[in-house]
C-alpha cells in the first residue's frame, strides 16, 4: 500500500479518553489507513517525536455562515486546530433569503453578532435563495476546514414573513411554508435547526430579532420536522428556564420537555457557569435525562469577555467629554493625546462619568469595573487588573488605561468580564458533566470585540497543563469524540483505521492561545481581531496539511458535511445524530 503522508514517531492522544501510545500514523487520501509501526515510507513524512498526535478539534457552535465565502482558510478556529466547525447557530443563518428581501436576513444579524453590514453586502454573492441552494454555494467554495450548516429560525421567519416577521405571530400559511423550508433543507443535508429567545439577540433598531417573536406552537411544529427527519439537534430556545419569575422558567421548562421527550428531539443550549445559575443549568439537563429526553450543555472554559481598545470600542466612548476625541480617526487620537493635560482631562471625566447610556446589550461596552478589567498581555492566565497596573504606576485606571494605549500605538487590548461572570468551581462542575460538550466558541461572529475561538487551546493550555484540572487524554476526547458524538460525525474525532484524517500534531508543553490583534482585511476593509496560537507543529484537514508551523499552506481540502438522505446519495452515510 502506498501512503500518501505519515505522521511519524508521535504520542498519539486518539480521543477516545484511553492513554496515550507512542505510534506512527499513516494517511491514504482523506482517510486514516494504518496505526502502528509503519515500516513503509510515505509520500510525504512528518516527524512527530516529542509532539502529540490527536483528531483534529471539533466545535460545535459557530457563525462562519458569512466569512466562509470571504476567508477560505477559516481563521480563528483553523489556528486553533479546529477541522470542522458547526455553523449557523442561535437562530442566525443567510438562507432562505428573497433576493428582494436581503436587508432582513442582515438585520437579524447585524447587532446580535456584530457583523458590519458593510462587511456582508461586500463580501456575500447572494448566489442562494432557499436553503438547499446555500448549502450548495458553500459545498463548492474551496475551504480549509470541514463545516455543517444548521437552518436558522430568524432567517426562516423573515424568509416566511417578511417585516411581519419582527412583529406578528406566524398564520397558518406562515407556518407552513417553514415547515416545508425546514423538511426541504434537512433532505438536503442540514445539520439542524437553530432558535433564540435571548434579550440580548437584538436587531440594530432596538427590536427583538426575528425568533423572539415566534409562538411555542411554531417551534414545536419546527421541531417535528426533526423528529420527522430523524436526524438534527435543536439548538437554543432554552433561555428562559432559569428566569427569576418561577411562571416563566416553568412555562419554558415544560416546552423545552415536548420537544425532547415527547417529540424525541435533542436540544442544546449554552451554560453559563454563574454561581447562581450553572449548577441549577445541570439540574434541568438531568431532569430532562431521567425522563428521557436530551439537552446537551454547551459549556465554555474561560468566560465570554469583550475585548477592548482604542482602535474598536470602549466604555468611555458614551461620554461626552470623549465623544469629541473618539469621532476623530486614529492618526488625529494618538497626536491629541500626546498632551499630557488632555489625558488627565479625559482620564478624570472617566473616572466620574455617567455610563447609563450603555444598555448592556450583547457584547457592548459598559460601565468599566477596573478590579475586573484586564490588561491582555499573555494569551493565558494570569493577566493583570488595570486598577493593579494604575496602582503600580501610581496613576487613576483610566489614566493607567490611556497611557498603555499610547505606549502600545493602540495596540493594547483589555478584557471586559462577561456580564454573567462565571464561578470557578461551578465551571469545572460544568465541564466535567457527562450532559455537557466544551464548545461555544461564536467563531465568525463578533469580530471586532469577542476572540473566543482560542477556547481549545485555552483548555489544553490552561485547564490540561497549567492547572491540571483534567488529564491530556481527558482534555483531547473533549475536543474530539464529545463533540463528533453530540453533532452526529461518526466518522471523526478519534484516530481509528477508516476514520477522516483530521489530524493536529502539537506540543503540549507549549500548546496555547497568542495574544489578539486588531487586524484589517475584511471586506471593504474592515476590522476583526486576530488570533493564532502556539505549539501547532501541524494541522492535517482530509488528508492534507492546512497549517504546518503557523502558517498555512494554501490547501483547501475541506468540505460540507451533509447529513440525511443526500449525504447518503453522496455516499457520506458516516453521519448520525440519534
Amino acid at each position: 500500500m502506498g501512503f500518501d503522508l505519515v505522521i511519524r514517531g508521535g504520542r498519539v492522544v486518539d480521543g477516545s479518553g484511553r492513554a496515550a501510545f507512542e505510534a506512527d500514523v499513516a494517511i491514504v487520501g482523506d482517510r486514516i489507513a494504518q496505526i502502528g509501526r509503519v515500516a513503509e515510507r510515505g509520500r510525504r513524512e512528518i516527524d512527530a517525536a516529542g509532539q502529540v498526535v490527536s483528531p483534529g478539534f471539533i466545535d460545535g457552535h459557530t457563525h462562519f455562515d458569512a466569512q466562509v465565502f470571504w476567508d477560505p482558510q477559516g481563521a480563528n478556529s483553523c489556528w486553533q486546530g479546529v477541522t470542522t466547525a458547526v455553523m449557523g447557530n442561535c437562530g442566525f443563518t443567510l438562507a432562505p433569503v428573497r433576493s428582494d428581501a436581503r436587508a432582513l436576513v442582515v438585520r437579524n444579524l447585524e447587532r446580535a453578532e456584530d457583523i458590519d453590514p458593510a462587511v456582508l453586502a461586500e463580501g456575500i454573492p447572494w448566489r442562494w435563495e432557499r436553503f438547499p441552494e446555500y448549502l450548495d454555494a458553500v459545498d463548492a467554495l474551496p475551504k480549509s476546514i470541514h463545516y455543517a450548516a444548521n437552518v436558522g429560525h430568524s432567517a426562516l421567519r423573515t424568509w416566511a414573513m417578511g417585516e411581519r416577521a419582527f412583529e406578528e405571530r406566524a398564520n397558518a400559511d406562515d407556518l407552513a411554508k417553514m415547515v416545508g423550508e425546514l423538511e426541504a433543507s434537512l433532505e438536503a443535508g442540514a445539520i439542524g435547526f437553530t432558535t433564540s429567545r435571548s434579550e440580548h439577540h437584538e436587531t440594530s433598531d432596538d427590536r427583538p430579532v426575528a425568533s423572539r417573536q415566534a409562538s411555542w406552537e411554531e417551534v414545536h411544529a419546527l421541531a417535528g420536522a426533526l423528529a420527522r427527519a430523524g436526524h438534527g439537534l435543536m439548538e437554543g430556545g432554552t433561555e428562559n428556564i432559569l428566569s427569576a419569575d418561577p411562571e416563566v422558567a416553568n412555562a419554558a421548562w415544560r416546552q423545552i420537555r415536548h420537544v425532547t421527550v415527547e417529540l424525541g428531539v435533542p436540544v442544546t443550549a449554552g451554560v453559563i457557569a454563574t454561581a447562581a445559575g450553572g449548577r441549577r443549568m445541570l439540574e434541568q439537563i438531568d431532569a430532562l435525562a431521567a425522563e428521557g429526553g436530551r439537552m446537551i450543555g454547551q459549556s465554555h472554559c474561560r468566560g465570554i469577555h469583550v475585548l477592548l481598545s482604542f482602535e474598536t470600542r470602549l466604555p468611555f466612548d458614551v461620554l461626552p467629554e470623549w465623544r469629541g476625541l473618539r469621532a476623530e480617526p486614529l492618526e488625529v487620537q494618538k497626536r491629541a493625546l500626546a498632551s499630557l493635560d488632555l489625558r488627565d482631562r479625559l482620564a478624570q471625566a472617566a473616572m466620574q462619568g455617567d455610563y447609563s447610556a450603555w444598555r448592556g446589550i450583547g457584547a457592548m461596552p459598559r460601565e468599566p469595573d477596573y478590579d475586573g478589567l484586564r490588561v491582555y498581555e499573555r494569551g493565558l492566565p494570569p493577566n493583570p487588573t488595570v486598577r493593579a497596573v494604575a496602582d503600580a504606576r501610581g496613576v487613576s485606571p483610566a489614566r493607567a488605561m490611556i497611557d498603555l494605549a499610547v505606549e502600545s500605538d493602540f495596540g493594547v487590548l483589555f478584557i471586559q468580564p462577561s456580564l454573567y461572570p462565571q464561578d470557578e468551581e461551578v465551571l469545572l462542575d460544568v465541564l466535567r458533566h457527562p450532559g455537557t460538550v466544551m464548545t461555544f466558541s461564536d467563531s465568525g461572529a463578533h469580530l471586532s470585540q469577542i476572540s473566543d475561538a482560542s477556547i481549545q487551546t485555552h483548555l489544553l493550555g490552561h485547564w490540561v497543563r497549567d492547572r491540571g484540572a483534567f488529564s491530556l487524554e481527558e482534555g483531547v476526547r473533549m475536543l474530539t469524540l464529545d463533540p463528533a458524538r453530540v453533532w452526529g460525525f461518526a466518522d471523526r474525532g478519534r484516530l481509528e483505521v477508516g476514520m477522516a484524517a483530521d489530524v493536529n500534531v502539537f506540543d503540549a508543553e507549549t500548546i496555547g492561545p497568542a495574544v489578539p490583534e486588531l487586524v484589517r482585511d475584511l471586506p471593504g476593509g474592515g476590522a476583526r481581531l486576530s488570533q493564532r496560537a502556539e505549539g501547532f507543529a501541524a494541522t492535517i484537514v482530509a488528508g492534507e496539511v492546512t497549517i504546518e508551523g503557523g502558517e498555512p499552506t494554501g490547501a483547501r481540502p475541506g468540505q460540507l458535511l451533509r447529513q440525511g438522505p443526500r449525504a447518503r446519495s453522496r455516499g457520506q452515510e458516516r453521519t448520525t445524530t440519534r
